[in-house]
């Protein structure tokens, strides 16, 4: 891809990717999506070709990229053909792991971040909860300190990755009151005992990952796995969902340049009143239209990447890609399920399974609806 922002390493590296997705993801998308599961050795598989954690560094079992790396990574992984897993992927490289790395020790980091990378553990962020989601400040898990360990209680709902992770970073109440100073975060390894996977709940879309309900019963968990300072947690959490939103971006613009590519096939391919129905206009105004979309989408996220690459301040950047991107990302998986017509309504087709797929996308990580409620009060409103 020719850009400003991608070097010649970038390309080799998207090349890379999007070879492995080609031979090792797309032959198995219908598979895990019947399954409702992927296998943990593709994780393991991922992580022996360096894939997991590539702009982290290379001591905690990193590759040291840029951050313009995980863009290309995030873009390509999004093209596997089933967005559930390039989700839970997602959730180990840029949504569960950058609070390890921006706050752990360097211990924590050894201990934790090296076996992530390496596809070894499987990881979850663990904050939304039944009463609570955009509402962070308001979550009630508590984790209670004695001695050196902290009891923690409570439940976690629309956990991704939550059936099979190893690890989970945590958010919990350790502070008196209610607000957002009483807020920490922990690394919850899930073998503690007192901790339960709930139901996995059953999904419209996404449906590859795991999703599930977690329950803490009285767990006992070392006061050392507390991330950074106690009472900093919520810092960090929106700290934290500028990755998760810029990740959340880019996967929903490729899962919707998917539906481009196949619609763009299909209107070529299908012969109505004897010609192909990409040459009525009504038609071709539709995929001109989801064209210019998913690249100012692209480019939104790109230039939002770009500040957050040269530490520059970037929160509005982000949250304007995130809406943005999501918004079109379902509108263009409408157009193409009309594209397809009755095709597209069924479940054999690929439009079908995006357009499922990508509602999720203006849901998690914070709703559009939040997302502009942010870039309101950035506009001094």
């Amino acid at each position: 891809m020719d850009s400003i922002y991608f070097s010649e390493e970038h390309n080799i590296f998207r090349k890379s990717v999007r070879d492995f997705v080609k031979k090792e993801i797309r032959p198995y998308a219908e598979e895990w999506e019947e399954a409702e599961i992927y296998p943990r050795e593709i994780f393991k598989r991922m992580g022996d070709l360096g894939f997991l954690g590539v702009s982290y560094p290379e001591e905690y079992g990193g590759g040291g990229g840029d951050y313009f790396t995980t863009i290309v990574f995030a873009e390509e992984i999004s093209k596997c053909g089933t967005l559930g897993f390039a989700m839970s992927v997602l959730v180990q490289t840029d949504i569960a792991t950058p609070a390890i790395n921006e706050y752990g020790t360097r211990e924590q980091k050894l201990k934790y971040l090296k076996p992530v990378f390496a596809g070894d553990k499987i990881i979850a962020l663990g904050i939304t909860e039944p009463n609570h989601g955009s509402d962070v400040s308001s979550i009630e898990t508590t984790a209670v300190k004695d001695g050196n360990n902290y009891i923690v209680k409570g439940s976690k709902i629309f956990i991704t990755n939550g059936t099979q992770a190893d690890l989970i970073t945590l958010g919990v109440r350790t502070g008196p009151g209610e607000g957002e100073r009483g807020l920490s975060l922990i690394i919850f390894e899930t073998t503690t005992p007192g901790f339960s996977v709930g139901r996995k709940l059953k999904k419209m879309g996404m449906r590859s990952s795991d999703t599930a309900e977690l329950f803490f019963d009285d767990c006992v968990v070392p006061a050392e796995n507390l991330l950074g300072e106690e009472g900093q947690g919520f810092y960090a959490i929106m700290a934290g969902f500028e990755n998760e939103r810029l990740a959340g971006a880019a996967m929903s613009y490729s899962g919707a340049e998917v539906a481009l590519d196949l619609s763009l096939k299909y209107a070529r391919q299908r012969i109505q009143f004897g010609r192909p129905i990409g040459q009525f206009q009504v038609i071709s105004h539709m995929l001109s239209e989801m064209a210019t979309d998913i690249e100012a989408a692209r480019q939104l996220t790109y230039h939002a990447a770009w500040l957050k690459s040269k530490g520059k301040p970037c929160r509005k950047e982000v949250h304007m890609a995130k809406v943005f991107a999501t918004e079109i990302a379902n509108q263009v998986a409408n157009k193409a399920v009309q594209i397809f017509g009755g095709y597209g309504y069924m479940q054999e087709y690929e439009v079908e399974r995006i357009y499922r797929d990508v509602r999720l996308s203006n849901i998690g990580a914070g709703t559009s609806q939040i997302m502009k409620n942010i870039i309101a009060k950035l506009l001094g409103l």
